[in-house]
């Protein structure tokens, strides 16, 4: 492995917002059962599997249910999902992500995915950035959930990087504890309050500015004035 820096990015709520898809699906199924489910309910789902987050549901709202059509609205949730996402274009890239990361490609960095979504390849393929990362990591490849940091050991490896010297991108708890547990430096985007265990904060993309990878180490060729 190399000393060399690289960098890691989670996909949901830091490349782009797919967590306002899982909400609608969710909202939809849970109607279906009369149900009652707001945006303060789905927050509780963030990072939880799609059976668990049923069971949940299914709890909240007191409802009983067979195995066989536990089995089907987790197919039609998912189905939903998936056709949000399929429309999704390079217009649902969040803000300040396309300047950092072609700034990043110019500078030769090497960057990785490292994501819990089994629908990683086909979001970035919908919003054309497949061609930006040098490994993809996502839930069809490790078998651990974050704060276990196996995702981001494995990016790391893909890379050929020594984990202490890969920055982690993340929005959320879990993923900051994954980054910090793998001796990675996390860098948190959204809620400072809320990402408090991240080594460095920012509200999006739009407030990282060039020099800050100057400050935590990286070394680049040249940077435009």
């Amino acid at each position: 492995m190399t000393n060399k820096k690289a960098i890691i990015f989670d996909l949901d709520g830091v490349i782009v917002d797919t967590a306002k898809f899982h909400f609608y699906a969710w909202r939809n199924l849970a109607k279906k059962l009369a149900i009652d489910f707001d945006e303060k309910d789905n927050e509780q789902l963030k990072g939880v599997s799609r059976i668990e987050s049923l069971k949940k549901i299914l709890e909240w709202g007191k409802k009983s249910i067979s195995d066989k059509q536990f089995e089907q609205l987790m197919h039609e949730k998912n189905q939903e999902y998936l056709s949000y996402v399929d429309q999704m274009t390079p217009d649902d890239i969040l803000p300040g992500v396309m300047p950092t990361l072609r700034f990043l490609k110019e500078q030769n960095v090497k960057m990785a995915l490292g994501s819990a979504s089994k629908n990683a390849k086909r979001i970035l393929a919908n919003v054309a950035l497949d061609d930006f990362f040098d490994a993809i990591v996502d839930g069809l490849t490790v078998s651990k959930a974050k704060p276990d940091p196996e995702v981001f050991l494995k990016a790391a490896e893909l890379l050929d990087v020594h984990p202490e010297n890969c920055l982690v991108f993340e929005d959320s708890i879990a993923g900051i504890e994954a980054a910090n547990r793998g001796n990675m430096l996390s860098i948190g985007i959204g809620n400072a309050q809320t990402l408090n265990k991240a080594s460095y904060c920012f509200r999006d993309f739009t407030e990282i500015k060039e020099e800050f990878f100057l400050k935590v180490g990286f070394q680049f060729s040249k940077i435009k004035n």
